[in-house]
């Protein structure tokens, strides 16, 4: 859902306001690096598959870190009060932003009004994202590949001497595998506990690149059944078990290595 023409005839971009706010009033310099960072991250946003609204609003809510009402929002990134309403709502269905109770107000009566925050953990709305594109985009592909592999392939057997039937069919089987591989990966993503996830890319970060190279290339030196053999042993084992294990093999490589 794109929400950019929702925007008001006197809306201004953070990058474009020239120093001011949508207000006419010179922020700080706090508030002008938050929006700074909203406008350049709303512009990434059509890379990651979201509109530059919605990812304006996610920026800017993490940047404030605490809850905002949609006039607030709209105020501080001039946005018309539809688009904000739209940008915030799309924003939660991704899983970026979460709606909450608004702080009290002094003085002020009644239930209290609703607000947004956005979720403060980078690896969790990160790992949403994933998912949210997997479910948008990966999935309806795949459904799509499927379907055209079955249809050549019924075809091609149907007229087996049409040489570009049988290519096509052949294109696609291999096409689909591909697809299958890379979204299965994309998949797992947003199953992996984000605390978790981020241990691993951190220690993943810490091996020089030469070093994962190695291990990629000694991988297909390997038989397949070999490799899957020992990852399903290590993924059943306790962590007292696997902490053990761990350093017999270390021992053992290092003494095979010589």
């Amino acid at each position: 859902m794109d929400t950019e023409p929702a925007l008001s005839q006197t809306h201004r971009s953070a990058g474009d306001t020239n120093g001011r706010t949508a207000n006419g009033d010179v922020p700080n310099t706090a508030e002008r690096i938050r929006l700074e960072l909203a406008q350049a991250w709303g512009e990434m946003g059509a890379a990651w598959g979201v509109t530059p609204a919605i990812a304006r609003v996610q920026a800017y809510l993490m940047a404030r870190q605490q809850p905002l009402t949609e006039r607030e929002v709209r105020e501080a990134l001039g946005l018309s009060h539809r688009a904000a309403s739209l940008a915030l709502a799309e924003a939660e269905s991704w899983g970026i932003v979460e709606r909450v109770a608004e702080p009290r107000r002094v003085g002020r009566r009644g239930p209290a009004g609703t607000a947004f925050l956005a979720v403060g953990d980078h690896w969790q709305w990160f790992g949403r994202v994933i998912a949210e594109r997997k479910l948008r985009e990966g999935d309806p592909i795949v459904a799509v590949l499927e379907q055209k592999a079955l249809e050549a392939e019924a075809a091609a057997a149907a007229n087996p001497g049409d040489e570009e039937l049988a290519a096509l069919h052949e294109w696609l089987a291999a096409f689909l595998g591909f697809v299958r591989l890379f979204d299965r990966a994309v998949g797992l993503v947003p199953q992996i506990e984000p605390r978790e996830l981020e241990r691993g890319l951190h220690l993943l970060g810490r091996v020089p690149d030469a070093t994962i190279l190695r291990l990629v290339h000694l991988l297909t030196d390997l038989e397949d059944d070999q490799v899957l053999d020992l990852v399903e042993a290590l993924s059943r084992l306790s962590p007292k078990a696997a902490r053990r294990a761990t350093r017999l093999m270390s021992g053992v490589v290092r003494t095979v290595g010589r």
